[in-house]
């Protein structure tokens, strides 16, 4: 891209999402003033109209799609985070619904179906041509973030024995063809891919050639039933552009565009950021209950890890009222664990989704993060011990607050990636559990080891 396309680009980017443009556009929808808000849209790309509609406040929302009415362009909707989209799926009407599902690419159509309501989608359907909605329910059919609802049923294929020169008059011939393509399989007579040929070698070759002479057998193809974050990691791992669909008897029903999978990989990573926060799947859009409601169950569990952690320090309330210094101290310990173990954490959850932490290297692993939590344990000890010692004049006291440095930030090692490991083996996402109980097994070993030693040694 040249230097002045891509400021160009940037400058429209940020022209999207200016408050002026904002305050615009908010203008003109409590001005019910639909032409010039037409306007203003108008030459806006389909995925910057979605971020205007997900940012206007719920009632200027509203107001904003019952003005533009069905001259929304359909694909808006399949650009719409799913809580916006879920918001305006209510409020437009079932006509512009219908109109939208036929226009949209399959996959981008099953996209906007499985949003809705039972009832509500059996009417979009019924409204449907036979040979579309039977595309479309087969789809649905899939299991939930299954590569058969990713999939696109528009694909290209044809048998090997075709020239070059019939499969372009098919191309140039066949109007419900895909849009967009880089690649032709080539099936045989049960519809099962055998190959794939690129559209750059079709191009470059003659005419009289044979399809088969150009097709390629080392390709990949995804079961229908497969997840979603596995189809984007066949994809990572092999760099695949384009993939073919099969269901379980191998034959071809559909095609995956990498496209699709860069909001599963941006979907997945999201998702998992909100999990280790403890926020679910909330969005900024949620209402003020909403988010309250997704937030409280966290928060309660929370509450209960931090009583446990306030039971240990019960446990030795007579030792601090004896040494204030163990007051002053103890967070020093629990805070170093808590951050140890969430480095661990993190590094372990995202090996686990990405499938580089195997049965083969989980060993390996383990020990390595044990060296790490002993190394760091032992430099930030000394740190840590010559802060006590100095601070209150007590060399015993630094030597204690040293010991139960190493030996919490050992345990925050092995917490931070046997517990993901063990909910992972128990089919639990690591993601969403871990960072409690890693904060809490810190928190109490920390408290328990600094002041379990003071009582010993100190007291």
């Amino acid at each position: 891209m040249s230097e002045t396309a891509n400021e160009q680009t940037q400058e429209q980017g940020v022209e999207n999402l200016t408050p002026e443009a904002y305050e615009a556009i908010s203008g003109l929808v409590r001005a019910n003033a639909r032409r010039g808000l037409l306007s203003e849209l108008e030459g806006r790309h389909e995925a910057d109209i979605a971020e205007i509609i997900a940012v206007l406040a719920p009632d200027l929302r509203t107001g904003f799609l019952k003005l533009v009415g069905d001259a929304l362009d359909p694909e808006v909707f399949a650009e719409l985070d799913d809580a916006v989209r879920d918001d305006v799926l209510e409020i437009v009407d079932t006509d512009t619904l219908v109109n939208t599902v036929q226009q949209l690419d399959s996959d981008d159509a099953v996209f906007v179906l499985e949003d809705m309501a039972d009832e509500e989608r059996q009417e979009v359907l019924e409204q449907i041509p036979q040979t579309e909605r039977m595309v479309l329910e087969r789809s649905l059919d899939f299991p939930e973030d299954s590569a058969g609802r990713l999939m696109q049923s528009e694909v290209i294929s044809v048998p090997p024995f075709w020239t070059v020169g019939q499969t372009i008059d098919y191309l140039r011939e066949t109007a419900d063809l895909p849009d967009d393509f880089l690649e032709i399989y080539i099936i045989d007579p049960t519809h099962k891919p055998i190959g794939v040929v690129h559209l750059a070698e079709v191009l470059r070759a003659q005419r009289l050639s044979a399809m088969e002479s150009l097709l390629h057998e080392d390709f990949y193809t995804i079961q229908a039933e497969t997840d979603r974050e596995e189809v984007a990691l066949l994809f990572e791992r092999y760099n695949l552009v384009t993939a073919p669909v099969i269901d379980e008897n191998q034959r071809l029903i559909g095609v995956i565009t990498a496209d699709d999978v860069f909001e599963v990989i941006a979907d997945e990573a999201g998702e998992d950021i909100l999990r280790l926060g403890g926020v679910g799947d909330e969005a900024v859009t949620d209402t003020v209950f909403e988010t309250a409601r997704g937030r409280v169950s966290w928060l309660f569990l929370n509450l209960l890890t931090a009583i446990s952690a306030s039971l240990v320090i019960g446990l030795f309330d007579a030792s601090i009222e004896k040494m204030v210094a163990l007051a002053v101290l103890m967070p020093i310990v629990a805070s170093m664990g808590g951050n140890a173990g969430t480095q661990t954490l993190t590094i372990t959850v995202r090996a686990l989704a990405t499938q580089e932490l195997l049965p083969v290297n989980t060993r390996r692993l383990i020990f390595r993060e044990l060296g790490v939590g002993f190394l760091n344990g032992f430099v930030f000890a000394i740190i840590a011990g010559f802060v006590g010692a100095f601070w209150f004049d007590d060399g015993a006291l630094g030597l204690v607050l040293a010991a139960a440095m190493v030996a919490n930030l050992v345990v925050a090692a092995m917490a931070g990636i046997l517990i993901p490991i063990g909910l992972y083996r128990m089919n639990i996402d690591p993601a969403l559990a871990s960072s409690v109980f890693v904060t809490t097994i810190t928190d109490v070993i920390g408290f328990f080891a600094f002041l379990g030693f003071a009582t010993i040694f100190l007291l």
